[in-house]
């Protein structure tokens, strides 16, 4: 005969796993609905398909190419030297703004291959550059 304890811990074991099982399926889900990808304009325009999902792209803003539209709606281009991609922003730009810039946009890639961005994040000093681009822009003339 088995003790009437032993049941007791082993349902009680079995009952902890799954509600540990649940909860990082659940963490999961959520991370995974709020995680952005971050792409180079050459990574974005060579992806066999382009992402469906939100994205980061990051990159250099080039040179005559803001073009400022009706109210706060601004078209731009983002290079890193090697591709560039157009940029659709309806919003206030922030003030460190301008060509020859590092940004980072986050949006999402239309049909029609223009990029909506929903966030502009623009660098703050001349020698920064964010920490995803360090990679992609050391040895390539971007300006």
């Amino acid at each position: 005969m088995k003790p009437k304890n032993r049941n007791k811990r082993l349902g009680i074991v079995m009952l902890v796993g799954v509600l540990l099982v649940g909860a990082g399926g659940l963490t999961l889900s959520a991370l995974s609905r709020s995680v952005s990808y971050f792409l180079t304009p050459t990574e974005l325009v060579e992806a066999a398909e382009p992402p469906t999902r939100s994205i980061r792209l990051g990159g250099l803003v080039m040179e005559g190419s803001i073009e400022r539209g009706e109210g706060v709606e601004t078209l731009f281009r983002v290079t890193d030297g090697g591709a560039e991609v157009t940029i659709l922003y309806s919003g206030i730009l922030p003030d460190l703004f301008r060509e020859g810039q590092g940004v980072i946009v986050e949006g999402t890639v239309q049909p029609d291959g223009r990029f909506t961005a929903r966030t502009v994040l623009a660098k703050h000093d001349e020698n920064y550059v964010p920490k995803e681009l360090q990679h992609a822009l050391p040895d390539q003339n971007v300006l």
